[in-house]
């Protein structure tokens, strides 16, 4: 027997590219965010969660040094008696030391609470797919962390 004669292929015509599909995602976060959805509202969730574990962590960082001190000073006699030059070591700790302290943990605090807003502009914006950055609270490109 002999072979039948090829066919002639059909001509196929493309109407859209597969990358036509990617800012309709980035739109749908937003829109989920503007409208309220559930989708947003778990995305607003994660930002205020973010948030909140920040300001506890330092919140707790300056607790323990404020009252750690005074505790400190109360638990070990000795540590009343010395003096840096003529202050003692109670005024300069907890009347000098202290606010660089604290500005040191605002600064830390900003700075970080900007990276998380700026992770959470990013996913939404589009710019990071969905299971990376800030929905992890990893960011591969943060020279933070």
């Amino acid at each position: 027997m002999s072979d039948p004669a090829p066919r002639p292929t059909q001509r196929v015509r493309v109407t859209a590219s597969r990358s036509a599909a990617r800012p309709a995602r980035r739109r749908r976060t937003r829109v989920a965010l503007v409208e309220q959805t559930g989708v947003g509202e778990l995305y607003l969730q994660g930002l205020l969660r973010a948030q909140l574990r920040l300001a506890l962590t330092v919140l707790g960082a300056v607790a323990t040094v404020l009252l750690g001190l005074p505790v400190v000073l109360a638990l070990v006699p000795a540590a009343r008696q010395v003096h840096v030059g003529p202050l003692p070591l109670t005024w300069l700790g907890l009347g000098v030391l202290v606010y660089p302290a604290a500005v040191a943990a605002a600064w830390l605090y900003r700075r970080s609470a900007e990276r998380h807003e700026r992770r959470f502009a990013e996913f939404v914006a589009g710019e990071q797919p969905p299971g990376e950055g800030y929905a992890r609270g990893h960011d591969p490109r943060d020279p933070a962390r």
